[in-house]
């Protein structure tokens, strides 16, 4: 038994790959996840912050892509639809909780460099008011703006796998640093 994707679906284009999973290649099917199974998990834990939570979300959002696989229009940009699954996924769970959670990391280093207890005490206050802050964006935002600012894609990049004008991306992540900093500035001295 062969561990990992072989050279074969290594070298294949995502149309390729789904045209031999709908031919019935379980194989191909593997190789798209293998493809993209990083990135849909990083996101996901990143929009619930719990990592079963996480899991769970990619495993159905899988699921639901081999089930309708029939049903993705452009082949070539299978990884778009796939991580768009995952993306509602993860929405419907966090209405479905109504809480929005986002793990700290997500938002950069905010710790201490000198050992400082006093600096260390005012970083974890800092990454308290962030994460609450993060907490009160909608869904959309917080998405747009952990992808841009944490895991540095281009609005390019963003646009295609949300289907949606490099405007509109731009924009996104535009209304989320205003209603951050407008959201930080209420916050008590």
């Amino acid at each position: 038994m062969q561990a990992g994707p072989s050279a074969d679906t290594d070298r294949a284009s995502d149309a390729e790959l789904v045209a031999r999973a709908l031919a019935g290649s379980e194989a191909a099917f593997a190789g798209l996840v293998d493809r993209y199974n990083d990135l849909l998990c990083r996101h996901a834990q990143r929009m619930l912050g719990r990592a079963d939570d996480a899991e769970d979300v990619v495993q159905a959002a899988w699921i639901r892509a081999y089930r309708r696989l029939r049903q993705c229009r452009d082949p070539e940009r299978f990884g778009a639809w796939v991580f768009r699954i995952a993306a509602n996924g993860c929405k419907d769970a966090l209405k479905a909780e109504r809480r929005e959670v986002v793990p700290m990391d997500a938002v950069g280093e905010l710790r201490s460099t000198d050992g400082d207890p006093e600096d260390g005490a005012l970083r974890a206050e800092q990454r308290r008011l962030i994460r609450a802050a993060l907490d009160r964006l909608p869904p959309d935002q917080r998405e747009a703006f952990l992808l841009k600012h944490l895991e540095g894609w281009s609005y390019e990049e963003m646009a295609e796998r949300f289907g949606a004008g490099v405007s509109a991306m731009k924009m996104r992540v535009h209304r989320a640093r205003e209603e951050l900093q407008r959201l930080l500035r209420e916050v008590p001295r």
